[in-house]
């Protein structure tokens, strides 16, 4: 790709800044997040720069995971990877939810096959003092990579991202991935006010690394509860809201649209908007004019679709878009996204074609 096209097809006019931020302000996907009227309904894909891409694997190959999202020149052309193959609306900036843990001294590695693991799990107050603040001067290669992504990406948006604290805290207890999060709920239930400092200072952790992005040039931020779905509404009002909260609030000043997603969170939705997020993503499990009723007014919506649809066949996808797509005729805003990650086994090619898909049936 010439550097002096964006990815999405288009030279920007100028290399000015005003210029360029104006085109990415103008951008169909922060026009949707705005709840604004739109050329085409904006599409980009959770996981989209990673393992279904061939040219993935090839620039990780012998790379760790977490060596990965620190080197500024491979986070910079794995982000840049998808959005010149699918042309989507938005490239999501290539890191991991525990990069903000690991550059504050948490001793933690991304095992392959597993996923994160720490060494030493938080369990006690003493655990929790180890999790100091985190400084811009902790994740140079963030800053660095982010300007390097935002000279490249022209009028295309950079979402940035963060773990949310429910779910960095069911990693930090856990000591790793968990299917019933025995350990955090005992926390959560059994010691609720270290329940609480430990979301508390998650919260701070995670600010801040958001605001890195920001500031660094990321046009949207998105925090990602991957787990909250595991937890009864009551459960989540008390003993998690409070703290995603207070990360939204942290960078509600910065003038970028705020989303907020998770998995299985169908009965959370209302009080996931209720955190403080300008939209609200839906996994597949909910309709979007359902989704819609339960988030209330006042918030945009991205989703839906189901992952695997994507192994079914170009018309099977195509009849699950159209579908997504009439649930949310009638939405204040829509992003078009899966209801969760891409997949490491689907067709790229698959990819490609929704993105056309929706762009042609949506364009006005």
């Amino acid at each position: 790709m010439s550097a002096n096209a964006s990815p999405t097809g288009h030279t920007p006019t100028a290399t000015s800044g005003p210029v360029k931020d104006d085109a990415v302000k103008d951008s169909a996907f922060l026009k949707a997040c705005r709840r604004e009227p739109v050329p085409h309904t904006p599409v980009w894909f959770m996981r989209q720069a990673g393992r279904s891409l061939p040219e993935y694997r090839k620039v990780r190959e012998g790379i760790g995971m977490l060596d990965s999202c620190m080197r500024p020149d491979l986070v910079t052309e794995i982000t840049l990877q998808p959005v010149r193959r699918h042309r989507v609306d938005a490239a999501i900036f290539f890191s991991d939810i525990v990069v903000p843990l690991k550059a504050i001294g948490v001793d933690l590695d991304i095992k392959p096959g597993v996923g994160p693991v720490v060494e030493q799990p938080v369990r006690t107050r003493a655990d929790l003092a180890r999790l100091r603040d985190l400084t811009p001067e902790d994740v140079p290669y963030v800053t660095e990579a982010m300007g390097m992504l935002t000279r490249e990406l022209g009028s295309t948006p950079l979402i940035g991202f963060a773990g949310a604290p429910f779910t960095l805290a069911s990693y930090l207890v856990e000591g790793g991935p968990s299917r019933t999060y025995e350990n955090a709920k005992a926390m959560m239930y059994g010691d609720p006010e270290l329940w609480a400092d430990l979301l508390d200072r998650l919260a701070d952790i995670t600010a801040a690394f958001l605001k890195v992005q920001i500031e660094a040039g990321a046009s949207a931020v998105q925090l990602f509860d991957s787990w909250a779905g595991a937890l009864a509404p009551a459960d989540y009002r008390r003993s998690v809201l409070p703290a995603s909260a207070k990360v939204f609030d942290a960078v509600a000043g910065l003038g970028v649209p705020r989303i907020h997603f998770g998995v299985g969170t169908g009965e959370l939705l209302g009080l996931m908007g209720e955190a403080g997020a300008d939209v609200v993503g839906v996994d597949w499990r909910v309709p979007l004019d359902e989704a819609a009723r339960r988030v209330g007014a006042g918030k945009a919506l991205q989703g839906n679709i189901d992952p695997t649809v994507l192994f079914a066949g170009r018309e099977a996808v195509e009849t699950k878009a159209r579908e997504v797509l009439d649930a949310a005729a009638g939405l204040e805003g829509h992003v078009f996204n899966l209801g969760h990650g891409v997949m490491p086994s689907t067709d790229p090619d698959a990819l490609t074609r929704l993105v056309e898909y929706v762009h042609t049936q949506t364009a006005r």
